[in-house]
């Protein structure tokens, strides 16, 4: 089967690795423009055009999908799938109608909830215990299509959104070959979505991460979970924004103010919320890399009693 795969982070990886080792003929991988990263700005190549690269296959990187250009490409290869995986662009219909079987994303939720670009982090944050992947037939609306195929994990107390994009990136690379196999065998059945019980992921933005510690425990610490590695949970203690990486909850310690220091040692700094204590275990202060709150201690000092912001 000829396929065009359009991907463009890590999470997209999985699934193009599974179909190239399944032995699809993947004729072009469209992935985003390389962009400058990190403190020196130098530009880097997107992940899947990384693997892309390594399996030798052609890559092409326009700036927009639904130019001319773009199309004429798509149609001159006349495929028969497009798989689409966390590419960040949307396509038109003109693309859709292209493929002789159709085009296919793999989605991070299980859907109809979780609609939208940042599907693990929410379904984290909200507190949900599972999650999961779907195979979903595209069509012109935001994650609308008919589902084909699905599969769902627990999202256990230690899981964040590192462990779970991983696990879910994994999974939706068995989902696409199975799914891929059904439709050409005929044996897919296309479910169409409950649109009255769907939900919306939007994107994350750097002011999500504000801990409000008049909030219950639980939600403080989804929150931090569902914020790995970007934007990251933070607070303000004294003038220093400190981001919080990593947290536990305990049963209230002692009576204090919300956002109170009531504690602190080298299992962590031990902070009040509505109802529960945080212990914040791994931090990062501006301008230093993330430690255990036990290594910096080790040079600095966290005055207790002092009320986080």
């Amino acid at each position: 089967m000829k396929i065009i795969f359009m991907g463009t982070p890590d999470f997209a990886i999985s699934s193009l690795e599974s179909l190239y080792e399944n032995g699809h003929s993947i004729d072009l991988v469209i992935t985003q423009k390389d962009r400058p990263k990190g403190r020196g700005k130098k530009v880097q190549y997107t992940p899947v055009k990384e693997k892309a690269l390594e399996l030798g296959l052609e890559v092409f990187q326009p700036d927009s999908i639904n130019d001319i250009e773009s199309i004429n490409k798509i149609k001159d290869i006349n495929p028969d799938f497009i798989i689409v995986v966390a590419y960040g662009q949307i396509l038109k219909k003109e693309i859709l109608q292209v493929p002789k079987y159709g085009c296919y994303n793999v989605h991070a939720s299980l859907l109809p909830k979780y609609r939208g670009a940042a599907p693990i982090n929410w379904s984290i944050i909200n507190g949900e215990k599972e999650t999961g992947v779907t195979i979903m037939e595209m069509a012109e609306g935001l994650d609308s299509g008919d589902m084909i195929i699905w599969d769902s994990i627990s999202i256990n107390s230690d899981d964040d959104a590192i462990t779970i994009h991983d696990k879910l990136s994994t999974l939706g690379g068995e989902l696409i070959v199975k799914a891929l196999n059904d439709i050409k065998n005929g044996v897919a059945n296309k479910i169409p979505q409950d649109h009255n019980i769907s939900t919306y992921a939007s994107m994350l933005d750097k002011n999500l991460g504000r801990i409000n510690w008049n909030d219950g425990g639980e939600n403080i610490i989804n929150l931090i979970r569902g914020l790995k590695p970007w934007p990251s949970a933070y607070t303000q203690y004294k003038d220093d924004i400190v981001k919080v990486h990593k947290a536990t909850l305990i049963d209230k310690l002692k009576e204090g103010s919300n956002g109170q220091i009531v504690k602190v040692d080298k299992d962590g700094i031990y902070v009040n919320s509505k109802d529960k204590t945080i212990i914040l275990e791994e931090v990062q202060f501006p301008g230093k890399k993330k430690l255990k709150v036990e290594e910096y201690l080790r040079g600095n000092s966290i005055e207790e009693d002092i009320i986080l912001k």
